[in-house]
């Protein structure tokens, strides 16, 4: 293939480019070597889709219907697909991620796509990738001969789409006359040799048969030939039924014991998709085709290639082969059904098997339709081309034949009888008029690095999500609380600075490429490149990622806390990406990184581990009380049967963490608390506050309206002693507490500041049991504070018993 210079061009365009294209050619030009080579070889992530199940499979791919989930009927280019009735259009993660991750679709046999069928692609790409670009920014190749089957539209739907489209092919669709794609036709035809033959051929393929040509075409007319049996002829009719009755009555004159060979059929793989019959059934003397290419490193046989039963075995058939010095042994073969998954170590996109289909690779062969022998190669046919009516029917039949000297007609062909469509005509003559050359590829490649460096360097997507969150704040901010305003306006002010630099960035690489050298081998490019890398992560770094981590907020609202963690999410990701790149790219512009960074960008949200958002509770100096306060509000509600911030909101609770209201006319100065609120609920509120406030030796006046007698503000110093002579008269630390109207936690506290003048020992105030069991649990612990360790351990120890522990340790 490499001494084909068409070949090398499309392959060039479609690995080195970003362009569309469509590989053409007469049959027999090697299209389907070349998609073989490109699943070998190419760079790009790619997933190969046919029009039909037949054709999927011997793609290897996927058909349209099944990958895109389209509606069997019309797709009208202003209907939504999303919506599609009766037909299912949610996509999996899995589905999701290979579309946004994929480089290149290859639609085979492009020719049988119809025109609102590429649209539908186009419209799914679109959705889940680049809106704004046509197939969502997914390069698309497309192979076929227009020449060759068409696409099937009944009438009625044909009344559906033509106010929309000037003919059914798919060249006349919205969305391949907005992909700007080039045409490479191959020229080169390696089925057949003879030059006589291979103009006839192109004649009838361009509706130009001339009278001479017709003339020599029809010295093979012999309307009453009858082959040998051993010479391997196979007969092309234009009806399944015909081809059928023939095959089925030569099966049936042949003497001999009739033998079925069952397929076995493994997994996923409907029967629309059967390669070949469920019951094969042959005799010894049976004329049989190979329908698949021999998977053994032998290759004795190829799809098409014709030959006779000498030996029917349980596990094997041997077939002879005209002009074979050999026999066949054949066992059966296995047809994959696939679907495209990804690897879960190497983000590749790769074939996984679903489904298997195993039978033996043979097919009655006295006849066959010319529908099924697109793709196949005979050394030898006999054509009854009487009864086409089709567009490129005749044409697929007598390329089949690799020789003239090997066909037979049985009627005559003539101009007037070849059925060949305007629409592929005018088409066809157009494309080749408009063949690219190598100034063109360069161009391509060249444009395409650019607009490769230009996707590093561009923030615009940056903009929606932060301008959304600012929306949401704007609009609500008497139910959103924390800094927000701020960081995010540096941020945006950073990004439209970002902005203009990438445009005039863009101006200058535009500039050097006009040596005509690809970016990626271009000195002073890769230069600027990396002068460019340092700058913009300097920038993401100092003034977008620095200014997000004092980004913080909350809100009692949950659809509004839901719509900004959406947006901050997609920003957080956007930025991961960017990341990603910056880091990989440090040593240059290099195509093959980038796509791989590209191609793993799509699953850095997926991946990554799930970390709890800052917020504004983050910065309170009292989250302990924030937990605890926000507990009670939680059964406060749960009991009345209330919506959690009507009890109070989350600006008032934060507030509370950071004055400490402990009487009922500071908790009236707390935003949200009116004196109906604080009637019901204020005794609570406190008494957690005061309680708080104890734990934690933070001095506040005791006065209360909760108390029933107003008690004087005490100095630290002598409430502690207080404590201590009460528990040396032999009083509990309960009885204490509530003698004094404080709580456990507080007169343990007390009583532990005696601890290091040896008036009060550890045991006294915790059990001997509980201090052995803290002592080896807390050291294992991984904790932020003293509320976070409690929330790990059992329940059963108390926080006085936590600090005592946790201070004994701190001595050692």
């Amino acid at each position: 293939m490499s001494t084909n210079r068409e070949l090398d061009l499309a392959w060039d365009f479609v690995n080195r480019t970003e362009r569309n294209v469509f590989l053409t050619g007469k049959a027999g030009t090697g299209k389907t070597t070349f998609l073989h080579k490109l699943k070998k070889e190419s760079l790009k992530r790619m997933v190969v889709v046919a029009p039909t199940g037949v054709a999927a499979i011997n793609a290897k791919g996927v058909t349209i219907h099944s990958f895109f989930q389209m509606p069997f009927g019309p797709i009208l280019p202003n209907k939504n697909l999303i919506n599609s009735d009766g037909f299912n259009r949610k996509f999996s993660k899995t589905k999701i991620n290979i579309i946004k991750s994929m480089d290149l679709l290859v639609i085979d046999e492009i020719s049988m796509v119809r025109a609102d069928l590429l649209d539908g692609i186009d419209k799914t790409l679109r959705r889940f990738r680049k809106k704004d670009k046509v197939f969502g920014g997914v390069q698309l190749l497309m192979i076929g001969d227009l020449q060759q089957l068409s696409p099937v539209v009944k009438e009625d739907e044909w009344y559906i789409l033509k106010p929309f489209y000037s003919n059914a092919f798919f060249f006349s669709s919205l969305a391949y006359k907005e992909c700007n794609a080039i045409i490479v036709e191959l020229n080169h035809i390696y089925r057949q040799d003879n030059p006589k033959f291979i103009d006839i051929l192109n004649q009838i393929r361009t509706n130009s048969l001339t009278e001479v040509s017709a003339n020599e075409l029809n010295k093979r007319y012999k309307p009453n030939f009858q082959p040998h049996d051993e010479d391997g002829y196979i007969s092309l009719t234009t009806h399944n039924s015909k081809a059928e009755n023939i095959n089925i009555s030569e099966l049936n004159n042949l003497e001999g014991k009739l033998v079925t060979y069952n397929a076995r059929v493994e997994g996923k793989f409907p029967n629309f998709l059967y390669p070949n019959k469920e019951e094969l059934k042959l005799k010894v003397g049976s004329q049989v085709m190979f329908i698949k290419n021999d998977s053994s490193v032998e290759k004795r046989y190829f799809n098409g290639k014709i030959g006779k039963v000498i030996l029917l075995d349980k596990d094997e058939v041997i077939v002879k082969c005209p002009d074979d010095d050999f026999n066949i042994v054949t066992t059966p073969e296995v047809w994959d059904n696939i679907n495209y998954t990804v690897d879960k170590d190497t983000k590749a996109i790769k074939e996984s098997k679903i489904g298997s289909y195993t039978q033996m690779p043979l097919r009655l062969a006295w006849s066959i339709t010319i529908h099924k022998s697109q793709g196949l190669t005979f050394e030898k046919a006999i054509i009854d081309a009487e009864g086409a009516f089709a567009h490129g029917q005749t044409y697929v039949a007598l390329s089949r034949c690799k020789s003239l000297e090997g066909l037979v007609l049985k009627s005559k062909i003539y101009s007037n009888q070849i059925i060949s469509d305007s629409n592929v005509t005018s088409f066809n003559r157009y494309a080749e008029n408009n063949q690219p050359n190598d100034n063109i590829l360069l161009e391509s490649k060249v444009e395409f690095q650019l607009n490769l460096i230009s996707e590093i360097f561009d923030f615009y997507n940056f903009l929606y999500p932060l301008n959304r969150v600012l929306d949401i704040f704007y609009k609500n901010r008497g139910s959103i609380q924390g800094n927000i305003e701020s960081p995010l306006i540096l941020i945006k002010d950073c990004i439209t600075n970002l902005l203009k630099v990438a445009n005039a960035f863009k101006a200058q690489l535009l500039d050097l490429s006009k040596v005509k050298l690809i970016p990626e081998s271009n000195i002073e490019i890769q230069n600027r490149f990396k002068k460019a890398l340092d700058y913009y992560y300097s920038q993401l770094d100092n003034n977008i990622v620095d200014p997000f981590k004092t980004f913080s907020f909350s809100t009692d609202n949950k659809a509004l806390e839901k719509e900004l963690v959406k947006n901050l999410d997609v920003f957080e990701e956007l930025l991961a990406i960017k990341q990603l790149y910056f880091k990989g790219l440090t040593s240059g512009f290099n195509i093959k990184l980038y796509l791989e960074l590209r191609a793993k960008s799509v699953f850095l949200a997926k991946d990554a581990p799930k970390k709890a958002r800052k917020t504004v509770i983050d910065g309170t100096t009292n989250l302990e009380l924030f937990e605890l306060l926000r507990e009670l509000r939680n059964s406060i509600a749960n009991e009345n049967d209330l919506i959690h911030y009507q009890i109070f909101t989350q600006k008032s609770l934060y507030e509370m963490c950071e004055t400490l209201p402990t009487n009922k006319a500071g908790l009236l100065k707390i935003n949200g608390f009116g004196k109906t609120r604080v009637d019901k609920y204020g005794t609570e509120i406190i008494r957690v506050i005061r309680d708080y406030c104890d734990e934690n030796d933070i001095e506040t006046s005791p006065n209360s309206e909760i108390f029933t007698t107003p008690k004087p503000k005490k100095k630290v110093g002598s409430t502690k002693s207080i404590s201590l002579k009460l528990f040396k008269s032999g009083k509990s630390i309960e009885q204490i507490a509530m003698e004094r109207d404080l709580n456990i936690n507080t007169i343990t506290g007390h009583l532990a500041s005696f601890i290091s003048t040896g008036e009060i020992k550890i045991l006294d105030l915790i059990s001997e049991k509980h201090y052995n069991e803290l002592i080896k649990i807390i050291p294992k612990q991984k904790f932020e504070n003293l509320s976070d360790l409690k929330h790990q351990i059992d329940n059963k120890y108390t926080y006085g018993e936590l600090r005592l522990v946790l201070d004994e340790l701190s001595k050692k």
